[in-house]
């Protein structure tokens, strides 16, 4: 089953119930040419998210997948990919401790004000009346603005940093026409990372950046995990979100009556996220995981080293864990949705995830009466990229900017 093309990422779910009801775990084609196992179900998802038996290392991969999948060229691959996501227990478990502070909630609450003026600096800097492109105007930078107060990147650095390098987790095999563009965003990006580096290590600090160069003074890291894990902070801790803000007002445009909803009730927010999070989640698919040799995996075979990935959005939508799952509950409770994961490897950045969508729906709804879609939703582009959802531009108009 291929998993591309325009129809498929504008909307997978059809084809996701169709898998589901045809067994917990399929073999799917992505566009770098790779097959992989995926899994769909909520209870399949679930128990595959914490296999013990499943290693995310890519050491783990075969010649087949490494082929074909491990497209980030060396000697990047190498110095980029060994971050928290690659990891296995112990060493995932050293590395995940150094960041849990930075983004513990009651931190991540302490710092809600701040998210607050800065999401309202940008609705300020959006056009008094008439519309905008939301994306452009607001979500592709205010996830990084935030990011960038929680971990301490220095503003002579934030402001030099390219959104467009986070395109670097989007898969360009080595015959691509833009595989050039491709590998000149990752050498820039690592450039900027060697200067945060030397940055953070010239001006100690106590913040996640300082104390993560500090770790690798010490010998806590190697230089290729610390540029790894400022690898995985730079492009996993903002894009997600970014993409996540355009989901949920995708979703809140096709539903206007929840949209006025909540607009005219904002102490419903938090379980509304959470509902829009399970309705459809900007992280699509998890990355790979492997088995150390030949298993069972829900009844299937499934060779050495080859990849399993797991459709979060798919389990999001099994109705035999959510009752009328298709449909937007914004009083849905429990909601043990698995948009950031689950087991060893659930998302660090959660709690911070959802404060700042909190912040950023609830203002945007707020400060913009009257915001609605300008133009098709059906027509809008979403993004190519294998294990996200999102769109890069989404144009709006609102009666004015209060």
């Amino acid at each position: 089953m291929p998993l591309l093309g325009a129809a498929y990422k504008s909307d997978p779910y059809d084809l996701y119930r169709e898998l589901r009801a045809a067994g917990p775990v399929h073999r799917v084609r992505f566009p770098s040419g790779i097959a992989a196992w995926l899994v769909t179900g909520y209870d399949a998802a679930h128990h595959t998210l914490n296999d013990p038996r499943l290693g995310k290392n890519h050491a783990l991969g075969n010649d087949y997948w490494r082929s074909l999948a491990s497209i980030m060229p060396e000697p990047q691959h190498s110095q980029l990919q060994v971050h928290l996501l690659h990891q296995d227990p112990p060493k995932h478990t050293a590395m995940r401790r150094l960041v849990l502070d930075a983004f513990a909630p009651r931190r991540i609450e302490e710092l809600r004000p701040r998210f607050q003026q800065l999401a309202d600096d940008l609705v300020d800097a959006l056009p008094a009346a008439g519309g905008a492109d939301l994306v452009a105007g607001f979500a592709a930078h205010y996830p990084f603005r935030v990011l960038a107060e929680v971990i301490g990147l220095p503003p002579e650095l934030a402001v030099r940093f390219d959104r467009d390098w986070g395109k670097v987790v989007q898969p360009v095999g080595p015959l691509d026409p833009a595989r050039p563009v491709y590998e000149a965003r990752l050498r820039a990006l690592q450039a900027y990372i060697a200067d945060v580096v030397a940055h953070k290590g010239a001006h100690r600090s106590d913040d996640l950046l300082g104390r993560l160069v500090a770790a690798r003074a010490c010998g806590e890291l190697s230089t290729e995990e610390l540029d790894s894990m400022i690898f995985q902070l730079l492009v996993a801790g903002q894009e997600p979100v970014t993409n996540q803000i355009t989901t949920m007002l995708v979703t809140l445009f096709r539903h206007p009556d929840q949209l006025l909803r909540l607009r005219d009730d904002p102490a419903l927010l938090p379980r509304a996220i959470e509902e829009l999070l399970r309705y459809d989640s900007a992280f699509e698919l998890t990355t790979w995981r492997f088995f150390a040799e030949d298993s069972d995996l829900h009844g299937t075979r499934v060779p050495a080293g080859d990849s399993v990935i797991v459709s979060l959005c798919a389990a999001n939508r099994d109705p035999d864990r959510f009752p009328a799952a298709d449909t937007l509950d914004l009083d849905r409770t429990p909601n043990a949705h698995l948009a950031f994961g689950h087991g060893i490897h659930f998302c660090p950045g959660a709690a911070l995830a959802r404060t700042e969508l909190q912040v950023a729906v609830g203002t945007l709804l707020a400060r913009l009466p009257g915001l609605r879609p300008a133009g098709d939703l059906d027509q809008l582009t979403w993004i190519p990229a294998v294990l996200a959802r999102g769109v890069n531009q989404l144009p709006v108009g609102y009666d004015q900017r209060v």
